[in-house]
């Protein structure tokens, strides 16, 4: 028989013989590939562990501000509460003054209404056709 090409391997009678430089070739893919997802793991695991560093720093700066934040928070509030106690002293102060004054009031009328009465009392008693 004659000798042949058949998909790069020689045809002699039964047998294929498969062509040498063909498989160096595939070799050489194959390694390439084996590299190329070596290097893509090593920028996947290298990304993972920047995302991880990122995540953690983030979570350090968050969990500082919010301690700020709850250390400043008292000052936050004092304006507030000096203003409020303020007001309320304002107010305890109105209402005493309002409570001394009816109480005045009520006091002079009461001594007034005890004159009134004393004099009556004493026009009765000296005056009873009156």
């Amino acid at each position: 028989m004659a000798a042949s090409a058949v998909r790069g391997g020689l045809l002699t009678g039964e047998l294929i013989y498969p062509d040498p430089t063909r498989d160096e070739e595939m070799e050489d893919h194959l390694r390439r590939l084996l590299e190329a997802e070596a290097r893509a793991q090593g920028i996947i695991d290298a990304a993972s562990a920047e995302r991880e560093q990122m995540l953690a720093q983030t979570l350090a700066t968050v969990r500082e501000a919010e301690a700020r934040f709850a250390a400043g928070r008292a000052e936050l509030r004092t304006p507030y509460l000096k203003d409020a106690q303020s007001r309320a002293e304002d107010a305890v102060s109105e209402l005493t003054r309002k409570y001394q004054e009816r109480q005045r009031n009520l006091r002079e009328r009461a001594a007034r209404h005890e004159q009134e009465a004393v004099d009556a009392a004493l026009n009765l008693l000296l005056d009873p056709a009156s």
